[in-house]
């Protein structure tokens, strides 16, 4: 029989799963201390979970959230998993971590936008802008036919009122 504190492991972890948009499976066997810590707080101050949780117990959390063997692959040995709002922010945070402690860490997988992928998708992640310089492009790109508009529109205007006090004159 399931202990209480198993029971509430497995319904965090489940909740996790269904509310994170980013979900990235790492490998931290043959890290030090130093490194986990620092790991753990560069995480934390992404906003981004990572926990340690049995597997058998994660293959449970994920069946009630749906996803049922999907991850079965990847829970073998020593996992830890990064869950997060934000799918980007994790991907930074690994390869700002892996810069200076090279092969301490393995990602094993990343389950984004309902699919998981390959190891390797958290490079191609962790290249993207964020989402404010995104939002920044994006309303950049929106003002820039209506700059274009006014500037034109100015312009004509200009030269009409120049034409107007040259025939006055």
């Amino acid at each position: 029989m399931a202990n209480q504190q198993k029971i509430d492991i497995v319904a965090q972890a489940a909740d996790r799963f269904k509310k994170s948009q980013g979900v990235y499976f790492t490998k931290y066997t043959g890290m030090s201390v130093p490194e986990v810590t620092a790991l753990r707080k560069a995480f934390s101050n992404n906003s981004v979970d990572y926990k340690v949780i049995k597997n058998t117990l994660t293959k449970i959390a994920a069946k009630e959230a749906g996803f049922e063997g999907k991850f079965d692959d990847l829970l073998e040995d020593q996992v830890a998993i990064a869950f997060s709002e934000d799918p980007v922010a994790p991907a930074r945070v690994i390869k700002d971590f892996l810069k200076d402690n090279e092969d301490s860490l393995e990602v094993l997988g990343v389950f984004f936008d309902g699919e998981l992928y390959d190891a390797d998708k958290y490079k191609q992640l962790a290249n993207l802008p964020s989402k404010e310089e995104l939002l920044g492009k994006f309303v950049s790109c929106l003002n820039s036919p209506m700059y274009k508009l006014a500037s034109t529109l100015n312009g004509s205007m200009s030269k009409l009122v120049f034409a107007l006090r040259a025939i006055q004159k």
